[in-house]
């Protein structure tokens, strides 16, 4: 295919021709990509292996191929002006392949160093003299030599594969050298990283967006709660963040989005250690869960703004206006011992400021993520008491 669009700046949405964006991923981050990008007025192409899935059920058109399928991203970049992608796993050389003709937002450096826990922690050490914080100790496990290396500092610690892993996956806490010989030998001797687990008192993640313009911005700091691994709630503001630990991670937020020449939305979940200490653990190259929020909390949504970013538009402010917690909802909610049951979805959404997202999917498993449900109120401990009646009525232990 010709290289005639390689240079060109997209155009705001315009109905003849229509305007096309382009995502990379047909889960439910691309669905709510989708439906930001098209209430600003552009159509969106959706590249997605899976026949049915929740970004294809809204998009204009789904490029049914895999994500390496050279038709499939020749098509995508054929029909779109700018491309996204909406989870991190999407191989790196498939977007340096569409970006040789259309804009690629994050770009494929971008998205390669948050695929690799190896690559990332390098990055954060490298950038720490400009961001201010560092990752937890750490060291690379390639074999059983590395095994009997570790310094008796770095355990108790996790154990984490170096690619892949999200929700919990592909990580095990160990305490001893022979149950980290053991957890690495159960991961199939893939390479990991162990890292020492440190005094933690909350996690808290920073969203921030950065245009090609190198203009960013930083939302407020989101707490967050995690059950099995998988986020469980988000608060904004975190009842527990200091102004001077969210100056401090919103400055490291922007450091590190500056230092990675990144463009788009990234977020980036820190540590907060019973001493005050900021410790940066990892970061995600798209919107994410605990930015869910700020659709229905925020002058501008995550996915707005992604929009804006990949467009080359100004970008949009990151005010928010109420106090909201969010709760993320599992398929497990839909289990009554064997039985399947729909959720009292009607109980849920008549408490005030109930804001329901589902996505799309008809096959509810215990893990999943099935949707959510954002609470916005006056206050912050309004918003609480909605959470804590949603939890009664979903039968979600508190």
């Amino acid at each position: 295919m010709s290289d005639t669009k390689s240079h060109l700046i997209p155009a705001l949405p315009s109905a003849d021709p229509q305007t096309w964006l382009g995502v990379m991923g047909g889960g439910q981050l691309g669905r709510m990509f989708a439906q930001a990008a098209q209430s600003m007025g552009y159509h969106v192409a959706v590249l997605e292996p899976a026949d049915d899935c929740p970004a294809g059920q809204v998009a204009q058109r789904l490029v049914n191929a895999g994500y390496e399928d050279t038709a499939g991203l020749d098509a995508l970049a054929a029909q779109c002006v700018a491309v996204t992608t909406e989870f991190e796993n999407v191989p790196a050389d498939s977007l340096s392949r569409l970006a040789q003709y259309v804009f690629v937002a994050p770009n494929a450096h971008g998205v390669s160093v948050a695929q690799d826990r190896i690559a990332e922690k390098s990055f954060f050490v490298a950038c720490a003299g400009k961001s201010g914080v560092m990752p937890a100790p750490h060291k690379v496990i390639a074999s059983h030599a590395d095994v009997d290396a570790i310094a008796d500092d770095l355990l108790p610690g996790i154990l984490k594969t170096v690619r892949m892993g999200y929700d919990g996956k592909g990580q095990v806490r160990v305490k001893t050298r022979d149950e980290v010989r053991a957890a690495f030998d159960a991961m199939g001797q893939v390479t990991c990283l162990l890292e020492k687990m440190l005094p933690l008192a909350y996690e808290v993640s920073v969203l921030t967006a950065r245009g090609a313009d190198g203009e960013s911005v930083v939302y407020p700091i989101a707490e967050n709660v995690h059950r099995d691994g998988i986020l469980f709630t988000t608060t904004v503001p975190g009842p527990n963040v200091s102004a001077a630990t969210a100056t401090k991670a919103q400055d490291a937020a922007r450091a590190i989005v500056a230092e990675l020449g990144y463009v788009g939305v990234l977020c980036i979940e820190f540590f907060v250690l019973t001493d005050g200490t900021l410790v940066v653990n990892e970061m995600a190259p798209r919107p994410h869960n605990s930015g869910h929020y700020t659709i229905d909390a925020c002058v501008t949504s995550q996915f707005a703004q992604q929009v804006r970013a990949m467009a080359r538009l100004p970008l949009g402010d990151v005010r928010q206006h109420s106090p909201a917690v969010m709760l993320n909802i599992l398929g497990d909610i839909w289990f009554d011992g064997e039985s399947v049951t729909e959720p009292a979805w009607d109980q849920v959404v008549a408490l005030p400021g109930a804001c329901l997202h589902l996505y799309g999917k008809d096959d509810p498993r215990r893990g999943r993520k099935m949707g959510h449900v954002t609470f916005v109120a006056p206050t912050l401990e309004e918003a609480q008491a909605q959470l804590q009646a949603a939890c009664r009525i979903l039968g979600i232990p508190q």
